[in-house]
């Protein structure tokens, strides 16, 4: 019998997850906070998944990120952030620094069930995290129909900057700056701009 796919879910507050999570198939270990983790990834060499939660005492999902990435011994373990609504800027960070997806809480189970299984079939297709592997003739194609501005624009959404201050550098008005978000959204057939940032990494559009 095949092992279990093993998940570490680090949350103060796991119990949820920690219980629905075995009935698909899962194997789960949890990680009261960032430095719990880090422990664990340590010394536990077969963790196939980390469920980070971003609000926790002592180090928080953001610092606790960065620390994996910076590691050896699990620098490669894909890694979902879980996020509180409205944290745009502070995902795409996130996504700059290695996360591989995320999750806005509250989420629906099937939502992160689907998420689990896509971080999960890209990681076991390559040895290490390769976002190029992921790209496809329509991203390709989509990236190419931008504009110039466009892609000025998209290059400030990935690195933070928010309407405002993107309005302020390229000399726009928010009104201007959003309507060229929404046409980027379109022509890469994404809804948000962590999506959008998504898709501008996977292109090699940004620095990682």
């Amino acid at each position: 019998m095949a092992d279990l796919t093993k998940i570490l879910l680090v949350d103060d507050n796991p119990k949820y997850l920690e219980d629905v999570l075995p009935f698909y198939g899962y194997e789960v270990l949890c990680a009261y906070d960032g430095l719990q983790a880090v422990k664990i990834l340590e010394s536990e060499r077969h963790i196939d998944l980390v469920l980070l939660d971003v609000m926790m005492p002592n180090m928080d999902g953001w610092e606790t990120l960065k620390v994996i990435r910076k590691n050896p011994v699990c620098q490669d373990i894909p890694i979902i952030m879980v996020t509180a609504v409205g944290e745009d800027q502070k995902m795409v960070s996130g996504l700059k620094i290695g996360a591989d997806d995320y999750i806005v809480k509250p989420f629906i189970l099937p939502n992160l069930l689907a998420r689990i299984e896509a971080v999960l079939r890209r990681s076991r297709h390559s040895p290490k995290k390769q976002f190029s592997n992921n790209v496809t003739i329509n991203q390709i194609n989509s990236v190419n129909a931008l504009t110039s501005r466009e892609k000025d624009v998209l290059l400030l959404v990935t690195q933070g900057e928010s309407n405002k201050s993107i309005a302020e550098k390229l000399v726009l008005s928010q009104v201007t700056v959003k309507s060229h978000l929404n046409s980027i959204f379109k022509k890469l057939n994404v809804t948000n701009r962590t999506q959008a940032v998504l898709v501008a990494m996977q292109m090699n559009l940004v620095e990682k």
